[in-house]
């Protein structure tokens, strides 16, 4: 039997006073999404192990089957992978983000963690400046990625007690009280700030009226990490698509076959349909096809209400509706799990460690309810997974 995993990144929220008290999951039209909720399972499910920190990491991990109290180790190294990028034993990664900071009275703001969404071109000319910048440091390496995300390694760094900020959990906050506390990296978020001031593009966007890119921002550190492939823990194979390089790499360590989508921008404008034919075209060699849509997180991150609805709506109608649709239409039995990594409350800007809704459709066993897929209605199912990682073996031997 072929399975699904369709995540929407962060589409759980909270309730709003714009919504009538109400979340966005409640107001947007979702009818393939209410339909496998009245015919599978509902429940809520813990996807932030207590004690870690709420991100797609952890919780991308978790649905995966993975533990993160067993192998999480920061993001950064996660996405190294994903990038081709080999850590030795003394190599610590670094998650760099292109961000705007901007000078206000009382001092410098994070005004926003992805600098816009500066493009991916955009960004290899800043990273290129930026590799430039720590040419003096024989043991820095600065790596391009894609838009805003990108990747710094140090090698022999050692720093007991090292504290970094995740950017997207400070936008609009003044930057003092959330900079590393080690002097080399705040020394590198000072010298980037100097290099990339008039930087041509800078230059170009700011006659364009977009937001700068004027620093990058190190966080997510980690060393390098094993874990099982699905073949040697289930017995299946595996295809993973995003556009983000920590679910690629995520992918790539499960042993899963990372499909590239042309389109695939991690924002509301992604291939939705382009993410939903190559899962189906997946299934034809694989047990299971992965497909993450990082839109709704990102809509969140900048508190866009209207635009968390949209992606939300496009990834019922182009995702979850065109596999399902599709499936059916081929008359063969599956399974399909959707679910959010973690919640991306609108009014927060930032992720939460709060259990999430999810619903597992098994095609063969279908039941027969009136419910929508909702925070309240997962809740009041009364079905709870507190242990998230278990989540992938219901859905593959249930």
């Amino acid at each position: 039997m072929k399975s699904i995993i369709l995540l929407g990144d962060g589409m759980a929220d909270e309730p709003l006073e714009d919504l009538g008290g109400k979340t966005p999951l409640e107001v947007a039209n979702t009818p393939y999404m209410d339909k496998l909720a009245s015919r599978g399972e509902l429940g809520m499910v813990r996807t932030v192990r207590k004690g870690f920190p709420p991100g797609s990491d952890v919780a991308n991990m978790t649905v995966l089957g993975l533990d993160p109290g067993v192998y999480y180790n920061g993001r950064a190294p996660i996405e190294a992978v994903s990038m081709g990028i080999e850590l030795k034993s003394d190599d610590t990664a670094f998650r760099i983000n292109l961000v705007t900071v901007s000078l206000r009275e009382k001092g410098l703001i994070l005004e926003d963690y992805c600098a816009d969404h500066v493009s991916t071109q955009e960004a290899g000319e800043l990273i290129e400046t930026i590799q430039t910048m720590v040419r003096d440091h024989e043991n820095i390496r600065v790596y391009p990625g894609i838009e805003y995300r990108h990747l710094m390694v140090i090698q022999g760094y050692e720093h007991a007690g090292l504290k970094t900020t995740p950017p997207h959990d400070i936008t609009g906050e003044y930057i003092e009280a959330h900079l590393p506390n080690d002097e080399l990296l705040k020394g590198l978020i000072w010298k980037s700030m100097e290099v990339l001031q008039d930087h041509p593009v800078n230059m170009a966007r700011r006659k364009q009226g977009k937001r700068e890119a004027t620093a990058i921002w190190p966080w997510g550190e980690g060393k390098g990490l094993n874990v099982p492939t699905l073949n040697d823990e289930y017995g299946v194979s595996g295809a993973m698509i995003s556009a983000v390089d920590l679910l690629k790499g995520l992918g790539i360590l499960r042993g899963m076959e990372v499909i590239h989508v042309p389109g695939a921008t991690g924002w509301i404008d992604t291939n939705y349909e382009g993410k939903a034919r190559a899962a189906l075209k997946a299934l034809s060699d694989h047990d299971l096809a992965y497909v993450h849509v990082e839109a709704p997180d990102e809509a969140g991150h900048g508190g866009l209400l209207r635009e968390k609805i949209k992606a939300i709506e496009d990834f019922d109608e182009m995702v979850v509706g065109h596999i399902v649709r599709s499936m059916e239409g081929l008359g063969d039995p599956f399974r399909v799990l959707f679910l959010p990594d973690h919640p991306t409350p609108v009014a927060k800007k930032t992720h939460t460690s709060e259990p999430v809704p999810f619903v597992l459709y098994d095609s063969t066993n279908p039941d027969n309810h009136s419910r929508q897929f909702t925070e309240k209605e997962a809740a009041q199912t009364g079905l709870f997974i507190e242990e998230g990682h278990t989540l992938l073996g219901r859905l593959l031997s249930r």
